[in-house]
């Protein structure tokens, strides 16, 4: 059984690449190029695409979940007891305590914006790895040792007009019944402006120290805990084991903290894969009909191998083949193309911000040559080549092989002719 196998593969190998050898000139070949080129043009461009759709969403949760959400929060807890537990918990990575407020600042020049005012420990560097990894300083340093001391997001400096050195007034504080709710009092030293991978963080948070939250907060402030995992994917299991051990706590995972915008990312990864994914259809049926000119051609050799006694399950099996190396043709260079493409991001969007910006240049020339002086390089292009793509093994996989079986699927039902015919039919009719 199993040398029937291998001898009636062979046959179908050998067969199938006699009719590729004649096939490199005419139409056919014609056909073939371009349903390989279609198929690398799409695994190409779908790498490519999801690579840098990977690189923005992933910029935007990382430095959510290590700077805002964390892994897991919680609070309601004894801060001794807790400690000791996260201490002792092989999946929890670090457990930092913080205070949270809402406030109206006030910068140079009378300058007002809202924000997120953290109150975390003073060592919260080199408590935290995750944190300082998404959080970059631009100016000045994450000191707020010092009394009376902030770190402030670079959109926000700028919306206040705030260097390191000038005073920011935390004007209006959220906060229990012992807190004024309008103060002039609560002046705070710039020692630092950061910047992370996710604009909102940067425009809404700044950070003090948490002895200074504690003060100016109130009383009734509550204390939460930051917590990082190994894992996260194992968040459950650190919930579940906080609320057994704790049973009046409240813990909140990464995925509710900002579901809707995790949420949001994800239908819009989706829908821009389903819309690619159409490049691949589109190229299906180009090989479905040039398949299907194929066999309507080869009706005299299938009519010849059919009276040698050739099974027409083996003779489809030919066709299947050649829409198999019609695929791998296409497919594995567009891998390599569109990692390729993916690593020298950079590169590319510089390119393309030259070539926009000669075109532009050429236009203004022709139209209005006095204006022409005033064009410049459009600088969001470098800030996206500045985004590293993130390039995920298991969608680049899926991907290659999706555009290797659209090639299949297709060459599969164009060939399913070859089991309606008869080696009568096919010889009378020549």
């Amino acid at each position: 059984m199993r040398n029937n196998m291998i001898a009636s593969l062979r046959w179908v190998l050998f067969v199938s690449w006699r009719f590729s050898r004649v096939d490199r000139k005419g139409r056919s070949a014609v056909t073939s190029f371009l349903a390989s080129l279609g198929i690398c043009l799409g695994v190409m461009t779908l790498i490519t695409v999801i690579s840098v759709m990977n690189g923005f969403q992933l910029s935007f949760i990382d430095a959510i979940m290590e700077i805002s959400s964390y892994h897991v929060r919680a609070d309601g807890v004894d801060a001794a007891a807790f400690e000791q537990f996260c201490g002792a918990d092989a999946d929890i990575v670090a457990a930092t305590p913080f205070y949270e407020a809402q406030s109206l600042l006030v910068g140079e020049g009378e300058r007002q914006s809202a924000a997120i005012v953290r109150g975390v420990s003073e060592r919260q560097l080199s408590l935290d790895d995750g944190f300082r990894a998404q959080l970059h300083m631009i100016r000045g340093s994450f000191d707020v040792s010092g009394e009376n001391t902030i770190v402030v997001g670079s959109a926000l400096a700028n919306r206040l007009g705030l260097y390191v050195g000038n005073r920011v007034m935390l004007f209006a504080l959220s906060g229990g019944n012992d807190v004024d709710l309008v103060s002039s009092d609560r002046v705070f030293t710039v020692t630092g402006i950061f910047h992370t991978g996710y604009a909102d963080i940067n425009a809404a948070y700044a950070f003090i120290n948490i002895r200074d939250a504690r003060l100016y907060f109130g009383a009734g402030a509550v204390q939460h805990y930051g917590i990082k995992l190994r894992d996260t994917a194992g968040d459950a299991r650190v919930i579940a084991r906080i609320r057994q051990a704790f049973p009046g706590a409240h813990a909140e995972s990464w995925r509710q903290y900002n579901r809707s915008f995790f949420g949001a990312l994800r239908v819009e990864k989706n829908m821009l894969m389903l819309l690619v994914f159409l490049i691949f259809v589109v190229v299906g049926i180009n090989i479905f009909n040039g398949m299907r000119r194929i066999v309507y051609e080869r009706r005299e050799e299938i009519s010849v191998l059919s009276a040698f006694g050739g099974r027409s399950p083996l003779i489809q099996s030919i066709f299947v083949a050649q829409g198999f190396l019609v695929g791998v043709i296409g497919a594995i260079p567009g891998l390599a193309l569109g990692l390729l493409l993916s690593v020298r991001m950079g590169a590319v969007f510089s390119l393309m911000s030259k070539l926009v910006y000669a075109a532009q240049r050429f236009a203004y020339m022709l139209v209005s040559p006095q204006s022409a002086a005033f064009v410049r390089e459009n600088p969001m292009y470098m800030i996206y080549g500045n985004i590293p793509p993130r390039i995920i093994p298991g969608e680049v996989l899926v991907i290659t092989i999706f555009g290797i079986f659209s090639s299949l699927l297709a060459s599969w039902v164009a060939s399913r002719g070859v089991l309606k015919m008869t080696v009568a039919e096919v010889l009378r009719d020549e």
